[in-house]
């Protein structure tokens, strides 16, 4: 996967992309990472990427020349077939791991960060694919939500993990919260670790997580559940344990 980020401040990027999780994924060739100054397509002798709005108002908006410049070069030089230009805003759809699970089949998925008061709405109209958010709350550019999707999507990549079952079992990807997890020492400060765990029985601690799962989405999530593809028994079991009564 090739995954370039349009951004004013590449340096930003320069510890996440080398580091970690990506860092590894970049030195083994899973995925290419670059940041992009789309300073450097400004159409100007100042090279400015921003101006008023027309109407009025406070703050700057950023103008389409550039941004539209820097992806066509990007997808003409890279791209076999159309990429996923992704336009960072609080005004987008709730990113999700549904979303990055997407996301990871793509080969070529372009972000562009934006700052100041917002994007010519030219650039949403007739560039990006997708508008995401990771939050309702309005932070000083696209930097870091770019970081935070890179990060899950590379994360699903083959290869990227050392445990090709991590990601199948994260929160979210099976529709629940995941199970809770211990290691050694087997009794820590008189806190005790699940003997079910280390019975070596590969049913019964399977059979555990699923209700520890579904145990911990009923108490942190609960409409999460709607969503999970329950079968009748595990229904039946929950609403024994939201009505307290004991397990059978």
């Amino acid at each position: 996967m090739r995954i370039d980020v349009l951004t004013l401040f590449p340096e930003m990027f320069e510890g996440v992309f080398n580091a970690s999780i990506l860092g590894k994924a970049r030195e083994k060739g899973i995925a290419r990472l670059h940041a992009v100054n789309f300073r450097d397509y400004a159409n100007n002798k100042h090279n400015t990427v921003d101006d008023y709005p027309y109407g009025g108002g406070g703050g700057m908006v950023l103008k389409p020349e550039p941004i539209f410049a820097a992806v066509e070069e990007l997808v003409q030089a890279h791209g076999q077939r159309k990429p996923r230009v992704i336009l960072l805003c609080p005004q987008g759809e709730p990113y999700s791991q549904q979303k990055a699970e997407e996301l990871a089949k793509e080969e070529h998925l372009i972000f562009i960060c934006g700052h100041y008061e917002g994007y010519d709405e030219r650039i949403r109209e007739h560039l990006v694919t997708d508008e995401l958010s990771i939050g309702d709350y309005v932070l000083t550019g696209g930097e870091l939500p770019a970081m935070v999707m890179i990060d899950s999507v590379v994360r699903l990549l083959p290869g990227t993990l050392g445990n090709a079952t991590s990601a199948v079992t994260d929160s979210f990807s099976t529709g629940l919260l995941e199970h809770p997890h211990y290691t050694r020492p087997a009794s820590f400060r008189g806190w005790e670790v699940p003997d079910v765990l280390m019975s070596g029985h590969h049913a019964k601690v399977e059979a555990w997580r699923r209700e520890q799962s579904l145990l911990r989405t009923l108490k942190r999530r609960p409409e999460l559940l709607e969503e999970a593809g329950l079968t009748d028994k595990e229904k039946a079991w929950l609403a024994k344990m939201q009505a307290g009564q004991p397990e059978q």
